[in-house]
Parts: C-alpha cells; sequence; structure tokens
C-alpha cells in the first residue's frame, strides 16, 4: 500500500497539490489551488487505509492514534521530498491528510509577502506571532524568517514543532529542532527547559494553552527572541484571544506583559490570484507606542485602525491596504479583494478613488464637465 500512496503523493505533487485526502470508503483526493479534486477512480476500502496506516507510522505513532484518536508527525518517502501528515479517526474508520513541505526554503521575497515582515527576524529579542487559519502559510513564514536569522547572525535556534516541517541546515546559526512525541512530550516543559539551553531564538510550533503563552511571554522578557503561532484571523483577535486563555483576574497582568514584549503579529489569509493559484494577503501589526497603550489599556478595537494609521511611517498595513495595493499591482481581480476584506464596504469605495487621492480626482472632473457645460470657470 505504501508504494500505492507514494504514486498518489507524486501525482499531487506534479499537479501543483498542497494536500492529500485519504478516507476510507472513498476516493483519494488532493487539494489544487485551494480546491479539492478526485485523484483516480479508485476507492480505497477501510482495511486498505489501515495496512497503510500502520506501514507508515512508528508504534509510537499508533500507540497514540490509538490512545487519543488521532496522531500527527512527517514523512520523508524519499530524498527530495517531506510530508506533514495527521492520521484521524472517523466514523467510517481512518483518515489520512498529508501536506506537502517545500524543500526550499523560501525567502520573504519570493513568498510575495511585505518586505517589513523581514525586520522581525533583526531583532534582538521580543515576540513574533504569526496568526491565520489551518493551511494559510504560517509555517512557511516562520521558516522565511528564521533561513533569514540563519543566514545573518551567529545565534543558537531552538525549535519546538509538532511535527517538524522545514529542516533547517546550520549555515551561521547552530540550529536545534525537536519534536513533539519523540524529543519531548509536553510543550510547557519543553520550553522552560529550552530556557536553559541558551538559547538566543526560540521557536514554539503552537501556543495552546496559558502556560505556554505565559512561558512565551516570561522568554521574551528575559531577552529571548520567540516566535510563535495562534489560528487568529487578525490582530485583534490575537490580542483577544491570548488575553482570554487566563482567568478574568490575572488578565490585566497578562495585558501589560503582552503590551511590553510583543514585537509583531503577521496574520495570513491564502486567496486566489489573478494568474491562478493562490497567494498571501497579510496584516502586519508593528508595536508602537500607541498599540502599547491599546493593549494595556484593553482598546483592542481600536488595534486595526492603528495598524492603518502607522502604515506610511512605520510601514504596518491592515488586510484591506495590502489587498488594494495587490489590486493596484494586478495580482488579484476587485471582486476577490471584496471577498476577502475585512471591510468590503471602505474598501470598495477606495477601490473607487475615494479616500486614496481619487477624490480630487473626481472633483476635477465634474468641475471640467461644467466649464464645458456653462462655459464658464469654476472659483477655487
Amino acid at each position: 500500500m505504501e508504494e500505492k500512496l507514494k504514486l498518489y503523493l507524486r501525482s499531487m505533487v506534479a499537479n501543483e497539490g498542497s494536500d492529500l485526502h485519504i478516507k476510507a470508503g472513498s476516493h483519494v483526493r488532493a487539494r489544487v489551488h485551494g480546491a479539492l479534486r478526485v485523484l483516480g477512480k479508485e476507492k480505497l476500502n477501510e482495511e486498505e487505509v489501515e495496512i497503510l496506516v500502520r506501514e507508515i507510522t512508528t508504534e509510537s505513532h499508533y500507540q497514540k492514534l490509538t490512545e487519543q484518536g488521532s496522531v500527527d508527525f512527517s514523512y520523508k518517502p524519499d530524498k527530495e521530498s517531506r510530508f506533514r501528515v495527521n492520521i484521524f479517526n472517523q466514523m467510517d474508520g481512518l483518515s489520512i491528510v498529508m501536506r506537502v513541505i517545500p524543500t526550499h526554503i523560501p525567502t520573504i521575497e519570493e513568498l510575495k509577502l511585505p518586505s517589513v515582515i523581514e525586520t522581525f527576524s533583526d531583532m534582538p529579542r521580543g515576540l513574533v506571532l504569526v496568526t491565520g487559519v489551518t493551511g494559510s502559510g504560517k509555517s512557511t513564514t516562520l521558516a522565511a524568517m528564521l533561513n533569514k536569522i540563519n543566514r545573518t547572525y551567529q545565534k543558537h535556534i531552538i525549535t519546538l514543532e509538532d511535527p517538524i516541517e522545514f529542516v533547517h541546515q546550520d549555515i551561521k546559526c547552530l540550529v536545534n529542532q525537536r519534536a513533539l512525541g519523540s524529543d519531548f512530550y509536553d510543550f510547557k516543559d519543553a520550553l522552560p527547559a529550552a530556557l536553559r539551553e541558551d538559547p538566543d531564538v526560540i521557536l514554539v510550533g503552537e501556543m495552546r494553552d496559558a502556560e505556554t503563552i505565559e512561558l512565551a511571554l516570561h522568554a521574551s522578557n528575559t531577552g529571548h527572541l520567540v516566535f510563535s503561532t495562534l489560528h487568529t484571523l487578525d490582530a485583534k483577535e490575537t490580542v483577544n484571544r491570548i488575553v482570554g486563555s487566563f482567568p478574568k483576574e490575572e488578565q490585566n497582568r497578562i495585558r501589560l506583559s503582552l503590551s511590553s514584549v510583543l514585537s509583531g503579529i503577521v496574520s495570513q489569509r491564502l486567496i486566489p490570484g489573478k494568474n491562478g493559484g493562490r497567494i498571501a494577503a497579510a496584516e502586519v501589526m508593528i508595536q508602537t507606542s500607541r498599540i502599547r497603550e491599546l493593549i494595556a489599556e484593553n482598546r483592542d478595537f481600536e488595534i486595526l485602525d492603528a495598524i492603518e494609521e502607522g502604515h506610511d511611517i512605520y510601514h504596518s498595513q491592515s488586510f484591506d491596504q495590502h489587498l488594494l495595493s495587490m489590486v493596484d499591482r494586478r495580482m488579484i481581480t476587485e471582486e476577490v479583494a471584496l471577498e476577502y476584506a475585512s471591510r468590503p464596504s471602505d474598501l470598495k469605495l477606495k477601490l473607487e478613488g475615494v479616500g486614496r487621492g481619487g477624490a480630487k480626482q473626481a472633483i476635477k472632473n465634474a468641475e471640467e464637465e461644467i466649464v464645458e457645460a456653462f462655459d464658464f470657470k469654476v472659483e477655487k
């Protein structure tokens, strides 16, 4: 069965797919440019999927699947490719999802993300969060930022991942990558241990609970640069999620701590490109004195306005500002921009020219029409 799996994986990669889906009793499918497509006519029955699972899992992985109902690990069918695997129980048997992990670590420029994101790699300390739904490219963006550090500075990087995705070779940095389940058994135990291992940079694969969040805040506050992820849509929701993970009586303390160490948030959404494929739209929040104040004073509802107002000075940007830029550069259509916008009505006005210099042009055009119709000058 494993050889058959390799054929499906090769077919998916050849069709520029990102995820392979195998479900007992159903057709094998691949996600290609955001849509699920059937690969071939064969259906794998429950017994065949069970055999396949036993072939590609270790004894410990299979035991975890049996005990907990799901398991994550990485799979390497050959020297050139790697896949992130999730296997889980469902009502008809087992299902497998395998995501392509590119062997080449792209740069921020190659990802077509805002260049300001690169500056997070230059920070000596602080907390940098990359957020978004599953499949929005968080791991790739994090890998690009770590890769810049690795190629630029002489530092010690420790990663705590579930599972290890991008493999970083030692270039200028010493990089130690640890996988949940094989190299450590709990983030909240591994993170304090990492602090005793002389790190400069720590990657925490995901901040899953209040204890891990507080440890990440502590690591950032003690002079380390910490990267992590959350499944949140934007900066405002990210702050709310972090603070809301704690009991009410502790939330003011967490707000103050977060406001002092949070260096930035990159929130991503993958959207359809004008020429096919998907590209990342990003909201980028950069810590400023105003952002610190808003977080500390529980004024999260003002964060989006602060991000947009800081665009020219700090190069922060909202989703809608990035969408507008991508429309101008003909990377996406106006229809896609409006579909994915945070404030569709505001973006529609800007697409029509209102609020970005177009209003003056509209007035000028109206004045010229009056002159032409009535043959007199409009006084200014």
